[in-house]
């Protein structure tokens, strides 16, 4: 049993935050996460920067293409990753695409992740048949957590293969669009999102894209085990004032 799993035994309503590595400035990586842990984050999604994130709306995007100018690559967010675990012991997942991996190697990529103390990825274009070929096998002999992405167009059949091979949990992306800000949900994403918790799925389920505020998270986790805040944070952040806008961004969820 991983961070994640344990977490989940634990309590519901968690919250997870996503920022993207490398931003606002190259060498904040760590000082997120640990601020981000001290403020009381449940999970954090850290994001591996590529020049053409598919899923991502203008604020992540913009986010990946500084992060890339600084400098950022998977090579170097591994070596600020290495001492993660003599400060933090809170969950930890990557996002990211399958070309920079695919660049880096799939072997050197697992055995990073083993080595950093990473607990799962998040990769939203990788087939299902690719992860049990090259990552399964590996994923499941290091406890590590696969998290796949369902989302309004995916079949009642998909999701239950998605869930029987996804350990953690299963990522619900409240819309068929792109990550970013919205004010509330639909009528129609609820009722998606109480027709996923209909399935009795094995893995708790976490709801992402458009949460920004305390009341998109509270609604988010009534249906949901908690939710994923990503645009709205990396919107607050600046490199002036990184401590003081991390500490107000969370105090304002939580």
């Amino acid at each position: 049993m991983n961070r994640i799993n344990k977490l989940f035994d634990k309590k519901d309503n968690i919250l997870s935050i996503y920022f993207t590595a490398g931003y606002p400035s190259l060498n904040d990586t760590n000082y997120i996460i640990k601020t981000l842990d001290e403020c009381g984050v449940d999970m954090i999604e850290v994001g591996m920067p590529f020049s053409d994130p598919i899923a991502d709306g203008p604020v992540i995007q913009n986010s990946n293409n500084i992060a890339i100018e600084n400098g950022i690559s998977i090579s170097l967010l591994f070596n600020q990753l290495s001492q993660i675990r003599t400060f933090t012991q809170i969950p930890i997942t990557l996002m990211g695409y399958l070309n920079p991996i695919y660049q880096y190697g799939y072997d050197n990529f697992i055995n990073k992740l083993i080595t950093c103390g990473i607990d799962g990825v998040i990769i939203p274009d990788l087939p299902l048949s690719d992860y049990k070929k090259h990552f399964k096998s590996s994923f499941n002999k290091y406890n590590l957590s696969y998290i796949s992405l369902v989302s309004p167009n995916t079949s009642e059949e998909r999701i239950k293969e998605i869930d029987s091979i996804s350990k953690g949990f299963i990522y619900v992306v409240s819309s068929s669009s792109i990550t970013g800000k919205k004010s509330e949900f639909s009528k129609n994403q609820i009722e998606y999102f109480k027709k996923i918790n209909k399935l009795n799925l094995s893995n708790p389920t976490i709801i992402g894209f458009g949460i920004s505020d305390k009341k998109t998270f509270n609604s988010a986790c009534k249906y949901s085990n908690g939710a994923i805040i990503g645009s709205s944070f990396i919107n607050s952040i600046s490199s002036v004032k990184l401590n003081e806008s991390i500490i107000q961004f969370v105090s304002n969820i939580k």
